[in-house]
Formats: structure tokens, C-alpha cells, sequence
């Protein structure tokens, strides 16, 4: 994955509660293969009507907003079900980073996983950045490393746990974190095999205890 250090993109406000994972894809989209992208059908039955038009209303559909990679929005987003095709939706139209009070507990988990930053703030502070953005701020300015996130001169601290950020600031899925401590696991796996020799199964092939 491509490394989330710092960020400066056009931002979009969502000012709505509870945008669940069905939302965010409905399932009828979910055969498509994931090479084809889901990025079109980014809660599509929020941005569009039964003929596919889009609606003009929606935040998301507005013209300054169309290359936004950063979503501003109300409390539990990505709530409901644990398909991670509602992060492969967002990552694919473009999304990078979403701001929120808070998470669906998979879904955050998903999103670092495909390097989406879900930024953590408090209630006031989403609703001064919807506000913001409402108003007709366009960019935001994030920075993981500080954990900090700047609207035209006003800083607002963001949190985010503390395995994710070292995820994303590597760039990080779950094997690169565990392979991160190879040298502390091979250091066990020796004293280990000293301590109790008879745990280390055998090579079945040569009936001989397996090597390191």
C-alpha cells in the first residue's frame, strides 16, 4: 500500500449519522469483480435515483466536490454488516482519509487495511469542519503524524489507534506488521527451541526435527 504521511485534498462534508456499509455498496454490486472498481457505486442510492441520474442535492455529486479524497462526517459511519467492499468503494473512487466522532469497528479496521485513514474527532469538531466545508471551504490539510487536521489556519487534533498509524505511516497491511518484528520472533523461536525442545514438530519428510 502507498504510505499515509500527510494530506492535502479537496474535502467533501456528509453531514449524516449512521452511513452504513450497505449504503456505502449496496449488495446488489457486490458481484462485480474488484478489478472492474467500485468506486461508481460509492453510496449509489444516495447520489442517484432509480434511472442512474445523478442528484444534485447530494453533497457528494456537487461539482467542487468531485475530486475530493477526504469525507466529513456525523457519528458511526460504516456501521452494519463487515463487507469490505464498502472500503474497496471508497479507496476506488478515491477517498483517502474520512473524518467522523466515530467508526464501525470493522469497517475502521478494514479501511486502515486498504490505507484509509478513519480520523476520529470530536462531535463539535466534525460539525465546525461540516460546517466549514458547507460554508464553502473546499481543501483540508491531514497530517497523521501530528495527528492533526488544518482548515484554513484552525487546527483540530484527530486520533487514531496506535498499531493503525503505524500501519498506514508504513504503508502496512497485517503480514508487514508481523513480519516487522521478524527479528524479535526468530530471537524467541531460538530460546524457545532450547527451553522445550520437544515442542518443535517434525519434518515429516525426513522424520527429523524442523529447522528454524
Amino acid at each position: 500500500m502507498t504510505p499515509f504521511t500527510q494530506l492535502r485534498a479537496v474535502a467533501c462534508p456528509l453531514p449524516y449519522s449512521s452511513i452504513d456499509t450497505d449504503q456505502l455498496i449496496p449488495a446488489r454490486f457486490m458481484k462485480r469483480s474488484r478489478a472492474e472498481g467500485y468506486g461508481d457505486f460509492l453510496l449509489r442510492d444516495l447520489r442517484f435515483d432509480e434511472a442512474g441520474t445523478p442528484l444534485p442535492d447530494f453533497p457528494l455529486n456537487a461539482l467542487e466536490r468531485g475530486a475530493a479524497q477526504i469525507l466529513v462526517t456525523r457519528r458511526n459511519f460504516g456501521a452494519g454488516s463487515s463487507r469490505e467492499a464498502a472500503v474497496y468503494a471508497l479507496v476506488d473512487y478515491g477517498i483517502r482519509c474520512v473524518i467522523a466522532p466515530s467508526f464501525g469497528d470493522i469497517f475502521a479496521s478494514n479501511a486502515v487495511n486498504n490505507g484509509l485513514l478513519p480520523a476520529r474527532v470530536e462531535e463539535a469538531d466534525a460539525e465546525a469542519l461540516i460546517d466549514h466545508l458547507q460554508a464553502g471551504g473546499r481543501d483540508l490539510f491531514v497530517d497523521l503524524d501530528a495527528r492533526r487536521i488544518e482548515a484554513e489556519g484552525r487546527w483540530i487534533g484527530f486520533s487514531v489507534e496506535p498499531v493503525w498509524r503505524t500501519k498506514l505511516l508504513n504503508g502496512w497491511d497485517d503480514l508487514d506488521l508481523t513480519a516487522s518484528y521478524g527479528e524479535a520472533i526468530a530471537t524467541f523461536a531460538a530460546r524457545d527451541r532450547g527451553l522445550r525442545p520437544w515442542a518443535v514438530p517434525n519434518d515429516f519428510s525426513t522424520g527429523q526435527k524442523m529447522s528454524d
